[in-house]
C-alpha cells in the first residue's frame, strides 16, 4: 500500500524522524483554519500517490491563512497524472540551506536491503541518477545484521552531505532504516531530506510503501485504508480473502498458489495474450473459494474469457470443479472457461465437469493449451 505524504510523515514521526508542523485539510476553509494554527508562512501540498506534484502545480507557498485557502481552492480538484487530488498537507514553511534524497528498499535480486544516499535532492533526482549514477551512493544492508551506525556514517561520507551535518545526518538515516524495517515497508523515501539553516535535517516529504502482509502486526495501519478509494473489485476479492491484483490484459486468470499464477501470466503472455488479473485463490481452495474467484470476476468488464489453472497438492481438483458447476448454476457468467486441472482427484474433477457438461467450460490437458485456447476466446492477441 502506498501511502499519502501526511501518512507517512506520522509514521516517521512515531520513528523519532524530525518532520515540519502540518495538519490536513480536505476544504479551503480547513486549509485557512490550519495556516492559522500552524502561523507564519505554510507550504499547500496536494496529496497524491504519484511524483511530480511541484511541476504540475500541486505544491504552493502561502505567506498566510487567506492565500493558503487560495491555494487550495486551485488545488483541490487538480489532475495530477491521473491522481485528482482531494487532500491537502499544509506545512510549516521550512528554511533550507541543503536538499538531499535518501531511500531505503529490497533488492530482490541481491537478496539485500537498498540504501540510495545523494547530495542532489530535489525535484529531478530521476534526472540526476540518469545522467549522473556515480550522484547516488548505492549500500547493500544484510537485512539480518541491519544498518550499522559506521555504515550510516559512511553513506554520509560517500554522498558527500554537508561535513557539519554529517553526525545528525547519519542519525536519521538509522531512524529511518529503522522504521523501514519496523514498519514492515516496502519502500521508504525521502525527497528531499532537508538540511535547514539552523543545522536541523528534516523530512520535508515522504514516500512510504508498505507490505501489507505485515498488516496483521499493526492493527493500526487498517485505519490507512480509509484515505483511499478502493478499487470495488479488489475489495470484493479482499472481502472474499483472494488474492487479487487488477492488471490491463482480458484474460481473467484463477490459479492456487502465487508461483502458478505467476507463471500462467507468463504463459498467457508467450502465446500472445495479455492478463486481466493475478487471482490466488491459496492452497486448499474448496468450491465456495472457486465459485467466489468467478463471482469477483464478473465484476470486471475488460475480461473476455477466464483461465483456471489448478494444480492440486492441498487443493482437490474435484472440489475445484465442483466450485466451477456451482458457479454455472448461479452466476451469470459472461465468457467461456478454460479449465486445466492436474494432481490430487484431478480425474474426479474432470468427471464432475463432463457430467455437468456446459457450453461455456473448456477443457485443456496442459497450461500451454489452456493459455492458447483463452488467448483465442478472449479475441486473440
Amino acid at each position: 500500500m502506498d501511502l499519502f505524504e501526511y501518512q507517512g510523515k506520522t509514521l516517521f514521526a512515531r520513528m523519532g524522524v524530525p518532520v515540519p508542523q502540518g495538519s490536513v485539510a480536505r476544504t479551503p476553509e480547513e486549509a485557512r483554519a490550519a495556516a492559522e494554527e500552524i502561523g507564519g508562512r505554510v507550504v499547500v501540498k496536494a496529496q497524491v500517490q504519484v511524483g511530480g506534484r511541484g511541476k504540475a502545480g500541486g505544491i504552493k507557498l502561502a505567506d498566510g491563512p487567506d492565500e493558503a485557502a487560495a491555494h487550495a481552492e486551485a488545488i483541490l480538484g487538480m489532475d495530477i497524472k491521473g491522481h485528482t487530488v482531494g487532500v491537502l498537507w499544509i506545512e510549516q514553511a521550512s528554511d533550507i540551506a541543503a536538499e538531499w534524497y535518501v531511500s531505503f528498499t529490497l533488492d530482490r535480486g541481491a537478496k539485500r536491503h537498498l540504501a540510495m544516499v545523494s547530495a542532489k535532492g530535489g525535484m529531478d533526482i530521476e534526472g540526476v541518477a540518469a545522467e549522473d549514477p556515480d550522484a547516488v551512493v548505492r549500500l547493500h544492508i544484510d537485512p539480518v545484521i541491519g544498518l550499522t551506525e559506521w555504515q550510516a556514517r559512511a553513506l554520509v561520507y560517500r554522498a558527500r552531505l554537508d561535513r557539519p551535518a554529517a553526525r545528525a545526518a547519519a542519525a536519521t538515516l538509522l531512524k529511518l532504516y529503522r522504521a523501514f524495517v519496523d514498519l514492515d515497508c516496502d519502500l521508504v523515501e525521502v525527497n528531499p531530506l532537508i538540511l535547514t539553516g539552523t543545522g536541523e535535517v528534516v523530512a520535508l516529504d515522504s514516500k512510504v510503501t508498505l507490505d501489507s502482509n505485515g498488516f496483521f502486526r499493526h492493527k493500526d495501519f487498517e485505519d490507512f485504508r480509509e484515505a483511499f478509494t478502493e478499487d470495488p473489485i479488489e475489495k470484493l476479492a479482499r472481502e472474499a480473502g483472494l488474492n487479487f491484483i487488477k492488471l490491463d490484459g482480458t484474460v481473467g486468470i484463477i490459479g492456487n498458489g502465487a508461483g502458478l499464477v505467476m507463471s500462467t501470466l507468463d504463459v498467457v503472455s508467450l502465446v500472445g495474450g495479455a492478463a486481466a488479473n493475478f487471482l490466488d485463490v491459496g492452497g486448499g481452495a474448496g468450491a465456495d473459494t472457486i465459485r467466489n474467484a468467478l463471482d469477483v470476476l464478473t465484476k470486471d468488464e475488460a475480461v473476455a474469457s477466464v483461465l483456471i489453472n489448478i494444480f492440486g497438492g492441498i487443493t482437490r481438483c474435484d472440489l475445484v470443479a465442483q466450485g466451477i458447476v456451482e458457479a454455472l448454476g448461479s452466476l451469470d457468467l459472461p465468457w467461456p472457461i478454460v479449465v486445466r486441472l492436474d494432481g490430487t482427484n484431478a480425474e474426479e474433477g474432470r468427471a464432475i465437469l463432463a457430467a455437468n457438461a456446459d457450453e461455456k467450460v473448456v477443457p485443456a490437458a496442459t497450461m500451454r493449451e489452456a493459455a492458447e485456447k483463452a488467448v483465442e476466446l478472449a479475441g486473440g492477441a
